[in-house]
């Protein structure tokens, strides 16, 4: 028997594991990978004739604008309008006189615009006077002015020592005689306390209420009309051609003034 001689040892072959060939997929270029078409080819065919997994379509998500700070910032825009917007609407109400502020509450009058030479004179004269307006709003008058610290006359005044009252910034409140009670009261209120201000009944008037300044005029028969606060409040004061003088120390006295048979001395009732 006859021996035989051994060959060279054999050496196995090492395989080199990458990081797909551990997970049953070939590496990418190999043989095997393009036989079974691991490549390219029609969807859902895979090697070998069996079937393959289908590809699965992207969900698209919509990026959602996120409004809050949008909506915020808009508030924010619109509150910095709004109050430049006041800022210049105050500036402009600022700036307007008080003739042009009464001018414009309806039913006023204004006899200053009508440039009635009867109304603009200042000059004192004794003695009853003759007036354009009734009540009047202005015009030649006697040299004692009405009080006008909050009274309240029961009784008709003389129309020359109220006019004089006007020329130092007064509001006069007149009212038809007889009025209710009730009534007059209301219009108390907004008299007494008040200094600038007096009050009378007037014979004569075609509405229940007249309010007056020099120049200008309010009538309503409404005792409870807001536009004769708005024309007190615009007017007072302000509305003097004499400005600073006090409304104390006038007269107090009620009635029409009536000129003496003997000198032309002022009398009152």
């Amino acid at each position: 028997m006859s021996m035989s001689t051994p060959g060279p040892e054999r050496v196995p072959s090492s395989v080199k594991v990458t990081k797909t060939s551990g997970q049953g997929k070939p590496p990418a270029g190999s043989s095997a990978a393009k036989k079974t078409g691991g490549g390219k080819g029609p969807a859902g065919k895979g090697g070998g004739g069996g079937k393959g997994r289908k590809p699965v379509t992207p969900v698209k998500v919509a990026g959602g604008r996120n409004w809050g700070p949008i909506a915020v910032a808009g508030v924010v825009v619109l509150v910095a309008v709004g109050i430049i917007g006041y800022g210049v609407f105050a500036a402009v109400q600022g700036s307007r006189s008080w003739e042009d502020k009464v001018s414009e509450i309806a039913g006023v009058v204004n006899y200053r615009k009508q440039n009635n030479a009867a109304i603009n004179d200042t000059s004192h004269k004794q003695g009853p006077q003759q007036y354009v307006t009734s009540p009047p709003v202005g015009g030649a008058h006697n040299s004692t002015p009405q009080n006008c610290s909050g009274d309240v006359y029961d009784a008709p005044i003389a129309n020359e020592h109220a006019v004089h009252s006007l020329e130092h910034g007064a509001v006069w409140i007149t009212y038809k005689p007889g009025l209710a009670a009730d009534q007059v009261d209301v219009l108390k209120k907004k008299v007494e306390g008040q200094d600038y201000t007096m009050m009378s009944p007037y014979a004569g008037l075609d509405k229940n209420v007249s309010v007056q300044v020099w120049g200008f005029q309010y009538k309503t028969d409404d005792v409870n009309d807001a536009k004769i606060d708005e024309f007190i409040k615009d007017t007072r004061l302000v509305s003097a051609l004499e400005p600073g003088i006090s409304c104390s120390g006038g007269n107090t006295t009620t009635g029409p003034l009536q000129a003496s048979a003997g000198n032309g001395a002022v009398m009152n009732k």
